[in-house]
């Protein structure tokens, strides 16, 4: 699947957790990043800007291999 804007995403966990992003930051990352709808709202060369979920969570730039269709 190719992750352009309008796409609906959702995380893949394997991927984010053993990411060089991951290391940087808290390792703690929120379920709603692998279990609710995402919409891709931006893709800007190898990372695309996703809006999760319904309720108010952070906007979040994610590696277009961090993500998959949401089925």
């Amino acid at each position: 699947m190719a992750i352009k804007k309008g796409s609906i995403v959702r995380a893949i966990r394997e991927q984010l957790e053993n990411s060089l992003e991951a290391q940087a930051s808290d390792q703690r990352f929120s379920s709603y990043l692998f279990e609710s709808k995402g919409e891709v709202m931006d893709v800007r060369g190898e990372y695309a800007f996703v809006k999760f979920g319904k309720v108010p969570t952070p906007n979040i730039w994610l590696r277009v291999d961090q993500l998959e269709d949401f089925k």
